[in-house]
């Protein structure tokens, strides 16, 4: 993939009005910081970030920051969005450095069918989305996927089943739950009424049966008044 270069400018002041200013420019807010070095407050054009995150590589894309004619190897570290437009009103870019693990987090994809879980009406819920992993800048995953074929009801995948690339590594919990097959609640409701219906229907059966066995009494004491009263 080619290498992709981020113009930045430093020129920016920082405060609340330059930054609305910058936005309504187009331009982006930010700052790199990292790798002992001071922390810069730069911008970036928004077009240009924007085309910087939509790779395969999403957010976690290597991006060179081109600072001052210098180029300085970067990751997103965080994005900060507007709470109602979900606008870019400002982004952390962490220096990297090519020689040292980088912590970042992966989407995790679910790949397969479970079939035993569908068949019984279940789903198969999906408890995390994304793991911290360890990895060189040039061997971060764009995704890693998690293949629930095998997965049964009540059953669950975790960390430690997650396969990952040689050379990444994660500190997350091996135990920590990733994704679980479980009975839907529509199918525990519609599992509960069928109970419910044979039960009614077996104490009916029973009513039934308990109400002729005492018919039968009845007649037969009928009987034997009218026997009674023969002999007398």
């Amino acid at each position: 993939m080619s290498e992709i270069v981020l113009s930045a400018d430093t020129t920016r002041k920082t405060g609340t009005r330059p930054s609305r200013r910058l936005r309504r420019e187009q331009r982006v807010p930010a700052v790199v910081y990292g790798l002992s070095q001071d922390a810069v407050s730069i911008d970036v054009a928004w077009v240009d970030l924007r085309e910087a995150l939509t790779t395969d590589a999403g957010v976690n894309a290597v991006i060179h920051l081109k600072i001052g004619g210098e180029k300085q190897m970067s990751i997103v570290k965080d994005i900060q969005r507007h709470p109602v437009r979900r606008d870019v009103t400002h982004v952390d870019f962490l220096r990297i450095d090519p020689d040292q693990d980088v912590n970042v987090d992966v989407p995790l994809v679910m790949i397969g069918e479970a079939k035993a879980v569908t068949d019984a009406d279940g789903m198969v819920d999906q408890n995390l989305f994304s793991l911290t992993v360890n990895a060189a800048p040039d061997s971060i995953p764009n995704e890693l996927e998690v293949d629930i074929s095998a997965l049964t009801i009540g059953d669950s995948l975790r960390v430690a089943d997650i396969l990952l690339p040689v050379g990444v590594t994660t500190d997350v919990d091996p135990d920590e739950t990733v994704a679980v097959g479980m009975i839907t609640r529509s199918t525990l409701e519609a599992m509960a009424a069928e109970e419910a219906a044979i039960a009614e229907a077996e104490g009916l059966e029973l009513e039934g049966a308990i109400d002729g066995d005492s018919d039968e009494a009845s007649a037969d004491d009928t009987g034997d008044d009218a026997d009674d009263a023969d002999d007398a």
